[in-house]
């Protein structure tokens, strides 16, 4: 996957596609650009939703999900390691690529997709098919030839890196659900249209997220075939069970990311905003390493006192509210 693509091309949808300019694509994400350019502002969406649904979902740790601007590797060195973190970021962002390339399809913006007309079956009682079932197999294909592109190496990380962009993938096929909208007077619903549709993106990033913390810790095997030298994986502790293809795998322990390393790719967490009353991960003791934090007073302007007028307003007053702000020493 090229992470830069997401971060790059973030107006890719209003500019012309030049695919030699993307920085980072191997000689088959360049040939599948120039063979489907029609698609690619669903990929840079994609790439740019899951960098943004990890910055979400570790907003209150202590490695954030943080980017560099200008970089070809925008999270540093971070991924250079066979992480859980590196696991995460390849699940989410090509899970992103499958559902906006699946969205973009449904809403009618390419030519080369439309709506699925393949897994429908009979309709249920009270109900019937309309609308357009978004095609998230197509979306899944195209992830699947973009992001595992680059990981053709027989190697621990290759294999890594195919594992968790496909369990990624697998999050939307099995949250795909029944959408349906009401039809009759007075919003009575005597009939309902219903299609696929997939899952809010939140979900699948809370679902991955918790796919991270459960991941597998993966032992290196290296075995001769008629290539040469081949790099597996297998489950490094026998009494734990074994990785399904929906688990997240890692092989390499992650930095504690308490304190800044250009090597590790760490920040670390200072000037960082905590809970002081959270005992979890994003409370000042722990988000801080044990030293300690800093409070300042913060004076937000607000609405308040809001009152609805018939018909129809809102006026609201303006007040000064007083936060307490704690950041890590």
């Amino acid at each position: 996957m090229s992470l830069a693509l997401g971060q790059q091309y973030s107006s890719i949808g209003s500019q012309p596609i030049l695919c030699g300019s993307i920085p980072g694509l191997v000689p088959k994400q360049l040939r599948f650009c120039r063979n489907y350019i029609e698609i690619m502002p669903s990929v840079a969406e994609g790439v740019k939703l899951g960098i943004q649904e990890c910055q979400h979902q570790f907003r209150g740790r202590r490695w954030n999900c943080t980017t560099i601007k200008d970089n070809l590797a925008i999270f540093g060195p971070v991924l250079d390691k066979a992480t859980r973190e590196s696991a995460f970021v390849h699940a989410i962002a090509s899970a992103g690529v499958a559902f906006a390339v699946t969205r973009s399809c449904a809403e009618g913006t390419s030519t080369m997709c439309g709506c699925d007309s393949h897994h429908k079956g009979p309709p249920g009682e009270g109900w019937k098919w309309g609308g357009c079932s978004e095609d998230a197999e197509f979306g899944v294909l195209v992830s699947r030839e973009f992001a595992d592109a680059r990981e053709n190496r027989p190697d621990a990380r290759s294999a890594m890196n195919r594992h968790n962009n496909e369990a990624g993938r697998m999050t939307i096929l099995e949250n795909m659900h029944l959408r349906c909208k009401c039809h009759g007077l007075s919003g009575s619903c005597e009939v309902k249209t219903c299609w696929w549709a997939q899952p809010d993106f939140r979900l699948l990033g809370d679902y991955l997220k918790d796919k991270y913390d459960s991941a597998s810790e993966m032992a290196v095997e290296k075995h001769r075939e008629s290539r040469g030298w081949v790099e597996t994986l297998r489950a490094k502790y026998a009494f734990f069970k074994h990785p399904t293809e929906r688990d997240l795998v890692y092989y390499e322990g992650s930095p504690n990311f308490c304190e800044p390393n250009p090597e590790t790719g760490s920040f670390g967490t200072r000037d960082r905003v905590c809970n002081v009353s959270s005992h979890g991960i994003e409370g000042c003791d722990l988000l801080c390493c044990g030293r300690g934090h800093n409070t300042r007073t913060e004076k937000r302007k607000e609405k308040c006192h809001c009152i609805f007028h018939w018909c129809c307003y809102v006026s609201c007053q303006e007040c000064v509210r007083v936060y307490d702000m704690h950041t890590c020493k």
